[in-house]
């Protein structure tokens, strides 16, 4: 009886160790057994296929053909000859989306949509459904859709989950329609997090995955295991054209944000603090006594923004933002972005060897004075652009390097313009001999007309000079 005692005892105790080790772990387990190894994908999969579609762009492209044929005829003139004409070229996008509300709407991403003058989804039951864009944001890179005659359909949608609770080696499913080939659902897990220099969103700050993620999957589904959609699927690495294991997805956070203010206001406003920022360096660092070089150092403030008025200061270094620790300024610049106007934002700054907790107000960005916002048109290469005076709110925006000067703020798609080059950020300096110091002015010259134009413009660092005919 007394050895019975015992052996009922220590099976409580070691139970009850169990339960408190249980307690204090997450749910993230590696295989124990070959029974756990031989767990199937299958029952997340059958969750969540039903809300990813196949979506198909097309678009109406302008080229230029030569009236005449011969080889030696097309290499002496090229496309410039004035033998030639202009011919419409109807051009097609395959990608995927993923519904994330009942309703019918559907987040892709902005450069599968781009330009197209007819879109169009298929469900995964082969049905195929007319689409209206709701909100389409090429800084984010994505776009928001909505089935457009679904007369009450309810459809499967995924449930949105915390891209911030993601940890390298968590496992991941890709799903999406690589190449046209039809639903495709690829494993991999979080290869790396906050990864930035991917280029095709303003915002640099990634999901990196190994999923097998190809050219289709643009737009899909990055899903955990519990079925919830963590990413959208937006890039790969690729030196054959096909995955290398390298792929890249936009975090659910940001995704959620946008798809939210496409359904509440149709477009989005993010928050402007005025504050330009720069990298941490080692020097920064040992200057500060900082143990690592992470952070965003203040190099600018707009005075009586609204940073300026919670207190942030030149040189101050900050090191979180709402209680996620800020590792760079593409970091704080996905933070922001994830705010809407009227919060607050919760700081954590360095300044010198103190530490300080700001908080700094969500303001829209100040609306620009009359006359300081241009959109070029006409017979000129400059038409489709769109043109500003700089101001703090687009030094800040443009992380520009001049407080002077006409700003290029937008381009069309297509555009004389967007075949010019012309990029968002480039600071137009000069047109003609001409000194740019307002948009008025640049649309005055760019309008004007001339058989040959001279063109100078600061793009980042780059001082760039060029004279074409026009």
């Amino acid at each position: 009886m007394p050895r019975l005692r015992l052996t009922a005892a220590a099976a409580l105790l070691v139970a009850a160790a169990a339960v408190t080790a249980a307690a204090g772990q997450e749910a993230r387990q590696v295989p124990q057994s070959d029974a756990q190894f031989r767990l199937s994908f299958a029952p997340v999969v059958e969750r969540t296929a039903g809300a990813v579609v196949n979506v198909y762009a097309t678009r109406v492209e302008q080229q230029r053909q030569l009236l005449f044929s011969d080889p030696l005829f097309q290499r002496f003139f090229g496309e410039g000859s004035p033998f030639s004409r202009r011919e419409p070229r109807t051009r097609g996008a395959l990608g995927s989306g993923v519904i994330v509300d009942p309703a019918g709407i559907i987040v892709t991403n902005h450069h599968l949509i781009q330009d197209a003058s007819d879109i169009r989804v298929s469900t995964n039951d082969g049905r195929e459904y007319a689409i209206e864009v709701i909100l389409d944001d090429p800084d984010t890179d994505l776009a928001v859709l909505r089935i457009a005659n679904a007369a009450g359909r309810r459809f499967p949608s995924l449930e949105f989950g915390d891209s911030d609770t993601l940890q390298v080696g968590d496992l991941v499913l890709a799903i999406g329609n690589p190449f046209g080939v039809g639903q495709t659902v690829t494993s991999g897990i979080v290869s790396g997090l906050a990864r930035a220099g991917v280029g095709v969103s303003d915002f640099q700050f990634f999901i990196q995955t190994d999923a097998a993620i190809n050219p289709g999957n643009s737009g899909g589904a990055l899903v955990d295991m519990d079925g919830r959609l963590v990413g959208i699927n937006t890039a790969i690495y690729t030196r054959s054209g096909g995955s290398m294991g390298i792929g890249f997805a936009i975090p659910a956070n940001m995704v959620r944000f946008v798809a939210h203010a496409a359904e509440t206001q149709g477009e989005i406003v993010r928050p402007w603090v005025g504050v330009t920022l720069q990298r941490v360096t080692s020097d920064i660092a040992d200057s500060l006594s900082m143990a690592e070089p992470k952070g965003a150092m203040v190099s600018q403030i707009v005075p009586g923004g609204p940073a300026d008025r919670a207190g942030l200061a030149d040189g101050d270094v900050i090191v979180g933002f709402d209680g996620h620790p800020i590792e760079s300024e593409g970091e704080f610049g996905y933070r922001l972005s994830t705010k809407s106007v009227g919060e607050e934002a919760h700081l954590e700054v360095l300044r010198m060897s103190e530490r300080l907790d700001i908080v700094v107000p969500m303001e829209a960005q100040p609306a620009p004075a009359p006359g300081a916002l241009v959109t070029i048109s006409g017979d000129t290469p400059f038409a489709g652009a769109t043109a500003a005076t700089v101001s703090p709110s687009l030094v800040d925006e443009f992380d520009l390097k001049v407080e002077a000067g006409v700003v290029i703020v937008e381009v069309a798609g297509n555009s004389p313009a967007a075949r010019l080059g012309l990029r968002p950020g480039d600071v137009m300096v000069a047109l003609n001999g001409v000194e740019l110091n307002e948009a008025t002015r640049f649309e005055e010259v760019a309008s004007a007309g001339a058989g040959r134009w001279s063109m100078v413009l600061r793009r980042g660092n780059s001082i760039l000079s060029s004279s074409f005919r026009g």
